[in-house]
């Protein structure tokens, strides 16, 4: 091999070689530079979930203990990717906010996490070390009437306003139409006034729509009711769409039929 040739292989293979070692340093700094303070981009193609954090100033240390053993915790469940943490932000007096992003391969595998015994223990001992904390998690359910909201945790990223309208409209239709006929021919609430009248009507129809009627369309139309963040193929926003405008018409025709 003649000298210029030998010199550029050599050039190449030092090249390929401080390229693949500095990539191996930017994924290990990725790891770490949440937790020098270095701001990272969260990952939410996969499910994740933000937690935020206000501790005072005096129990930043017991907090960053806490926050270790807590990452063990999650480390520990099925499908954990990574934990970033980041700076820190003075937001009250004498008080930090703290941030931090769990990662999870699939929904239920952070679903699973959330609703753990463990991380449930873990969160009593924290409430001595911060004022207060919430989380929202993404791929895990939707929102409102699409989601669990317990306490400061909300859980899910609903689907787009126009979805949620259809739906709304959808279970609650026909609870009205059928209420209607039923009341009427009974007689109920005829001796009412109708002030309270419309408050007890209000309360039935509340009550059927959110315990029985809603859980149900929610959890039929799950394939269409995706977060608002995550794309959906047209395949599926056209089937979801044209079955629940269909199941519209059907309910208008049919209620037309016994008026």
């Amino acid at each position: 091999m003649a000298l210029p040739e030998l010199v550029t292989a050599t050039i190449t293979r030092l090249r390929d070689l401080l390229r693949q070692q500095l990539s191996q340093r930017l994924a290990a700094a990725d790891g770490f530079g949440a937790l020098l303070g270095r701001e990272t981009n969260p990952d939410l193609s996969s499910p994740s979930v933000i937690i935020e954090y206000i501790v005072p100033n005096t129990k930043n240390c017991a907090f960053r203990s806490w926050h270790r053993r807590m990452v063990k915790t999650a480390q520990r469940s099925e499908g954990f990717l990574r934990a970033d943490r980041y700076r820190p932000l003075a937001v009250q007096k004498d008080c930090l906010k703290w941030h931090t992003v769990l990662h999870f391969e699939q929904p239920h595998h952070l679903k699973q996490w959330l609703q753990s015994s463990d991380r449930e223990a873990l969160l009593k001992t924290g409430r001595d070390i911060f004022k207060s904390y919430k989380f929202t998690s993404f791929e895990t359910d939707m929102q409102g009437w699409f989601s669990d909201e317990s306490g400061e945790e909300l859980t899910g990223l609903g689907p787009p306003a126009w979805k949620e309208i259809l739906v709304v409209v959808l279970g609650l239709y026909p609870i009205i139409m059928v209420q209607g006929f039923i009341l009427e021919r009974l007689g109920v609430f005829e001796s009412w006034d109708p002030a309270s009248a419309m408050l007890a009507n209000n309360l039935i129809t509340t009550c059927i729509f959110t315990l029985i009627v809603m859980p149900r369309i929610v959890r039929v139309l799950n394939f269409w009711l995706r977060p608002a963040h995550r794309r959906s193929p047209l395949r599926t926003e056209v089937v979801g769409t044209v079955v629940t405008v269909l199941a519209m018409v059907a309910m208008v025709y049919f209620f037309n039929e016994i008026a």
